[in-house]
């Protein structure tokens, strides 16, 4: 599960954040369904180096959300909730990521057409990967 997150301490986002992202994206592209279990808070804290406090506050918020439940003794769960949004939940994941994009491009000095060019390039070559 642990490969399920990659934290990244040069982002600028707070690693919690970046967990919440990652489960939300995970679960709209179909990684982790409703039911799966997810680490135990102290097990994903050793997976990534990270404060304990760190994941709780992630599991914490995403269960005040509605993306887990928590089940005392038993573990941290996506919840049927989670998945209900998944095209809504998936466009926000996304239009995050692009915000934190665009703006750590801005922040290195990169002009907004060189960066919409480098990916639409990175978007044509990924699909003729696919294809």
């Amino acid at each position: 599960m642990a490969q399920l997150f990659r934290l990244d301490s040069s982002s600028g986002v707070p690693f919690y954040r970046q967990i919440i992202d990652q489960v939300l994206l995970a679960v709209a592209d179909g990684r982790l369904k409703v039911g799966a279990q997810l680490p135990t808070v102290r097990q994903l804290a050793v997976d990534l180096s990270v404060n304990l406090n760190t994941v709780a506050k992630a599991y914490r918020e995403m269960e005040i959300r509605g993306i887990v439940q928590t089940q005392q003794g038993t573990g941290t769960f996506i919840a049927a909730r989670a998945s209900g949004g998944r095209a809504r939940e998936k466009r926000k994941a996304v239009s995050d990521l692009l915000d934190r994009f665009i703006a750590n491009a801005e922040a290195h000095g990169v002009p907004i057409e060189d960066l919409v060019e480098a990916l639409v390039e990175r978007a044509e070559n990924a699909r003729r990967r696919t294809t």
